[in-house]
């Protein structure tokens, strides 16, 4: 018994070791969101989301997108190297009230289920 307890161990920890090589991404901002606050129409409404690859594999930003129009993303083009950091830029067209978005980043990182990372943007337009 003691055998198959310690064999199961010795895979499990295999496992995770094995799934976590690979490009990963972690993003600066907290809970992968950016909270514009209360901000004037004026603003220029653009921000920036920095990340930082913490993989051993380049990482790949295959797509990024809001599901409305009033938002315009723009991702890197080339690979994220193993420890380097990267931006994607988000503007919101500062239209008035509050703001509540999703952006959609499609990606090849191990750490997130299917590579698909929500970004989130809140605040207000006064």
């Amino acid at each position: 018994m003691k055998n198959a307890a310690s064999f199961i161990a010795v895979l499990l920890f295999s496992a995770m070791s094995y799934a976590q090589n690979g490009p990963k991404i972690e993003f600066a901002a907290p809970d992968n969101t950016i909270d514009y606050g209360k901000i004037s129409k004026t603003d220029n409404g653009l921000r920036t989301f920095e990340f930082t690859n913490t993989g051993d594999a380049p990482l790949l930003i295959i797509g990024a997108e809001s599901t409305v129009s009033s938002i315009v993303v723009t991702k890197p083009s080339a690979a994220i190297l193993p420890g380097k950091k990267g931006k994607i830029d988000v503007k919101y067209n500062m239209a008035a009230g509050p703001i509540r978005k999703t952006i959609t980043v499609e990606t090849n990182a191990v750490n997130y289920p299917d590579g698909r990372v929500a970004l989130k943007i809140k605040g207000e337009v006064l």
